[in-house]
């Protein structure tokens, strides 16, 4: 009898052990992003949380936090360099928005970047590797992966199209937060403001702003059409959907789960180019029953890339090393 009691109480205390060591091993994730939920970028992030936790057996759980919800780029960077956040899911422009990112200024560079392809490539170039080193150990956060099409931006305005580029001066513009575009829409004369991407809807409503910045895939998702008239496509400036990690928290995780994180991620980035490149084949015909679609040769892209010449040669060797646009322009 005494025997087993023994036996009982050991299998007991290995019970409670197994237990507390599993309780121990499980994470919990908490993702933020600021576009809609019906914006690709949603979506790729609803499908890293279902292949985190199918790879995991349940033991990581991400939470989405789409919409703004945790806050804008900033503040979400903020929150994870303060340890109350894990992830976010943002473009890669938006690193260059806090201290020790800015390099990533170059990334918003106007008509740097041919295509998703050759921005691709660059970010992911050796002579660009030296780069993202320095920006992760000055900012805290991890690059998990850059990897998601987000759709080259345009322009749309309220009250008048745009056709060159002397028609952007006096414009009342929200811009994004970033020294390279708004150094740019102040040299086409524009006026750039600063509102958050939550409250851009009301903004545009309610003519605080007449003008926007974002790709056509944001127009439509966001019903953007509902508050401007016209839609200007200059795929001016690129971006790609990156997955930034906290520094502390991606190092607490085993070399493991790194890596079944960032298969997962450079899957759901990959998921994203996929809804993004099939939404570009139809956004720009169903944004034109809704709004004017201004294209080229009617908008006239060599007058703004005209006026832009020399704008951003005091950026070169301050933002980003001396020399880095001549490899990104030579890479075929």
């Amino acid at each position: 009898m005494k025997k087993l009691f023994c036996i009982t109480i050991v299998l007991i205390l290995t019970l409670g052990l197994a237990l507390a060591a599993a309780a121990q091993n499980k994470v919990s994730i908490r993702l933020g992003h600021i576009r809609d939920t019906n914006h690709p970028t949603h979506m790729a992030a609803l499908k890293f949380k279902d292949m985190v936790s199918q790879k995991s057996g349940g033991r990581i759980d991400v939470k989405v936090f789409p919409n703004s919800q945790l806050g804008g780029p900033k503040e979400m960077f903020a929150q994870m360099q303060t340890g109350d956040l894990e992830m976010v899911y943002g473009g890669i422009n938006t690193l260059a928005w806090i201290k020790g990112g800015e390099a990533y200024e170059i990334t918003a560079i106007p008509f740097l970047f041919r295509d998703y392809a050759h921005m691709s490539k660059a970010l992911l170039s050796d002579f660009f590797k030296p780069v993202q080193d320095k920006a992760e150990q000055d900012t805290g956060l991890k690059i998990v992966t850059i990897n998601g099409d987000t759709a080259p931006r345009g322009l749309s305005t309220k009250d008048k199209p745009i056709y060159k580029a002397d028609d952007f001066k006096g414009l009342k513009i929200r811009t994004a937060a970033s020294p390279t575009v708004l150094t740019a829409m102040k040299t086409l004369g524009a006026l750039p403001q600063q509102v958050s991407f939550s409250e851009l809807y009301m903004a545009l409503k309610t003519g605080i702003v007449d003008a926007q910045e974002n790709g056509a895939i944001v127009v439509q998702s966001a019903s953007l059409f509902e508050v401007q008239k016209y839609y200007m496509k200059t795929d001016y400036i690129r971006d790609i959907e990156t997955f930034y990690s906290a520094m502390p928290f991606w190092k607490k995780l085993s070399k493991k789960d790194q890596e079944m994180i960032f298969d997962a991620a450079e899957k759901s980035g990959n998921y994203e180019t996929e809804l993004t490149q099939k939404q570009l084949t139809t956004v720009y015909d169903s944004l034109k029953t809704k709004m004017t679609v201004v294209v080229p040769p009617q908008l006239d892209l060599d007058s703004i890339r005209k006026k832009l010449e020399g704008a951003f040669d005091s950026f070169e060797g301050t933002k980003w090393p001396a020399g880095l646009i001549k490899k990104v322009s030579a890479l075929k």
